[in-house]
């Protein structure tokens, strides 16, 4: 099984290579064509000739945005390729501005074209029909629709391909969703701070608890499922429901909910489009969307974002990793051991264990425990740890490093038929920053980076770069936030050397592809 371990290793490795030169985001000698064709970020406006240069893994080139005014809010941005992990950079970006027009939901789509123009004005929908246009000045108080911003990074793994789909699809999914609550959502003013139930014409078991066409809805249900009948004929007022069920919906929620679907429909997607589009690995996903005076950031991998405000550090994400979610894949393997192939335990031991210590007693866990416990070491305690390895080495079945993202659906254990998506999940922790609260000044902002930046730069150390930067540079300088982003990326990249990249104290630099978007916080509190 070691052994197994090792060529899985370097195997995946190699797929990393080989799924990074395809120029497209597809495996060598694959006949399916591309969804996407392989581009860097629409907004940095590359030539092909520039993209090509970019993937110079010697020089490293560090990209900015050539215009300042090509994303919202004066928004930082800057990227580097990897040391030569992979012939391409697997990592994607995006920012627009949308609108989500008003459509029944019956216009979300089940299918997808074969090519998304970009010489047109994208809209909000999958299918690239009906719900809104991305535009580059909005207004907000459009009657026809509702306007959010977002950003999002995506670190892709074994090839570009799904890190490519979800940059071009993912905020379109989120549109679709947040059309459902549309008309909730314009209407806030109108409501009470939480909407209690579902919408009446879908349910008949809801009635109005206010006038007016943006009431707020509860609940009113018996065992039985009766509101409560209406008055008898002979004017006898009818038995009262003997039990109520009744559950408050924060307005927020249906927010954090639509960017949760959105991630899930994205995965869904790629597993669907797999068998009719060249689309390799999977990537990781890091969102923000700002809506109505708040910031929804959805968290799927080992990306990471914080808010910097008055030189106090906020995180605004956590990363799932094999370790940070021991317990959940642990108890996986417990429910289905057949997702583990009968060749990998679902414990947890300090080191492997030897077959000349079975019948002794050693040190383990198990998903119920947080804690250490000895146990006495038996023949199944032989197998292959499910997470094996620790920090930045830890791995799920000895493959992969993450354990939430999007695609990853044929990826297999090496020279095996044990598939890893299973212990790999979709769904976003979805965090929420209410800028209505605070006065933000203009060193006030959201950092938003992929792993290669967070590998060799803590939270401290990039707070400090950022504000230091920021502080030397004229308030009224909107190009100051890209300089900061660039300086940020140069910091973690570092200077090559005889002993390769090193950053500060002859630290190691990061041999991984960076990239990082800075978010000045000031200008959400001028937005309607």
């Amino acid at each position: 099984m070691l052994t197994r371990v090792k060529s899985a290793v370097a195997g995946f490795m190699g797929g990393i290579m080989a799924g990074g030169g395809s120029g497209g985001g597809g495996t060598a000698g694959s006949e399916l064509p591309l969804k996407f064709a392989y581009m860097r970020p629409e907004f940095l406006g590359l030539s092909a000739d520039e993209i090509e240069c970019s993937a110079d893994h010697v020089a490293r080139p560090i990209l900015t945005l050539k215009e300042t005014r090509r994303l919202p809010w004066a928004t930082g941005y800057a990227e580097v390729i990897n040391a030569g992990k992979s012939a391409l950079n697997e990592d994607q970006a995006c920012c627009e501005v949308v609108v989500v027009r008003r459509r029944p939901m019956s216009y979300c789509p089940t299918s997808m074209p074969n090519k998304t123009p970009t010489t047109k004005r994208r809209n909000s929908l999958p299918n690239g029909e009906g719900l809104g246009l991305r535009v580059e000045q909005s207004k907000p108080e459009d009657s026809e629709g509702l306007v959010f911003h977002y950003w999002a990074l995506f670190d892709g793994h074994a090839g570009s391909g799904a890190a490519v789909v979800a940059s071009r699809l993912l905020q379109h999914h989120i549109a679709c969703r947040l059309q459902a609550v549309i008309e909730i959502l314009r209407n806030l003013a109108s409501l009470p701070p939480t909407i209690l139930g579902e919408e009446p014409d879908n349910n008949p078991y809801f009635h109005s608890n206010t006038a007016g066409p943006h009431r707020a809805l509860t609940r009113t249900a018996s065992l039985r499922g009766a509101v409560g009948a209406p008055a008898s004929p002979c004017g006898t007022p009818p038995a009262p429901p003997r039990f109520f069920i009744e559950k408050k919906i924060q307005h927020e929620s249906l927010v954090v909910g639509a960017v949760e679907n959105a991630f899930k429909e994205m995965d869904a997607q790629i597993e669907r489009e797999r068998h009719l589009y060249n689309v390799t690995g999977g990537c990781t996903a890091l969102t923000v969307v700002y809506l109505q005076g708040k910031l929804y950031v959805g968290n799927a991998g080992d990306s990471r974002a914080i808010v910097i405000r008055n030189s106090e550090i906020i995180p605004m994400s956590n990363e799932f990793t094999p370790e940070s979610e021991r317990q959940r894949l642990q108890f996986l393997g417990y429910m289905q051991p057949h997702l583990l192939g009968n060749e990998f335990t679902h414990l947890e031991f300090p080191r492997r264990v030897q077959r000349k210590e079975v019948g002794k007693k050693m040190l383990y866990r198990d998903f119920t425990m947080n804690g250490w416990a000895y146990k006495t070491i038996e023949d199944e305690d032989l197998k292959f740890p499910l997470i094996y390895g620790e920090g930045k080495k830890a791995r799920v079945l000895a493959t992969i490093g993450v354990t939430r993202g999007l695609g990853d659906h044929d990826l297999k254990v090496h020279d095996s038929n044990i598939y890893i998506k299973p212990f790999l999940s979709c769904c976003p922790e979805v965090k929420v920053y209410n800028l209505t609260q605070y006065e933000h000044g203009t060193d006030d902002v959201l950092v938003m980076g992929t792993d290669g930046l967070w590998d060799v730069l803590s939270n401290q150390e990039v707070a400090e770069a950022v504000s230091t930067f920021l502080a030397n540079c004229d308030p009224d300088d909107l190009h100051r936030y890209t300089m900061a982003a660039q300086d940020l990326v140069m910091r973690a990249r570092g200077v090559l050397r005889d002993r390769g990249w090193r950053i500060t104290n002859e630290r190691l630099g990061s041999g991984d592809d960076i990239s990082v978007f800075i978010i000045p916080l000031m200008y959400g509190n001028r937005q309607p």
